[in-house]
């Protein structure tokens, strides 16, 4: 099993917000158990798809605003509520708002939605820098694949931005 799961980023505004989309395929092995004959996304898989957006969010706010790559963590959840099942294939829209952002943190608000409802939603906290990455060859590596992951998700994104 692939561990990303968006699809698209629809509009991100750095330091503001971030709306994505995502779908869980059908055929996902974890759908046999999960539950048999009544296959539904296991809410912590909700949780860690809003949480690779928030991600994705933060990693670019910072790129733009000083200029080096962050790698956030997701570290605390907080307030999760889980409202409604969501299905195997169905498509979920995805949000992601900064509430807080320091030099080495950021808590975001997360919420997934379906048809136009909220399905999910959290506060999560994401602690980045915490072990920076010494080697310039390692923190290249892990820039330009993560440059390349924002390329392939969002339309809008700008590969001066991300080069700086």
């Amino acid at each position: 099993m692939r561990w990303t799961f968006l699809q698209r980023i629809d509009e991100l505004v750095p330091g503001e917000k971030v709306v994505g989309t995502c779908v869980f395929p059908e055929e996902l092995e974890l759908f046999q158990d999960h539950f048999p004959g009544w296959p539904v996304v296991p809410g912590v898989l909700l949780l860690e798809a809003m949480a690779q957006l928030a991600g994705k969010a933060i990693g670019y706010t910072v790129r733009v605003q000083r200029g080096d790559w962050p790698f956030p963590i997701l570290s605390m959840v907080q307030h999760a509520k889980f409202r409604r099942f969501v299905r195997p294939g169905e498509v979920v829209q995805l949000e992601a708002e900064f509430d807080a952002f320091r030099d080495e943190s950021a808590w975001m608000k997360v919420r997934t939605r379906s048809g136009g409802k909220v399905v999910a939603q959290a506060e999560e906290l994401f602690v980045f820098n915490a072990v920076p990455l010494e080697n310039p060859e390692e923190r290249a590596k892990l820039e330009a694949t993560e440059g390349a992951e924002l390329a392939r998700l969002w339309a809008g994104f700008d590969p001066k931005v991300w080069r700086g």
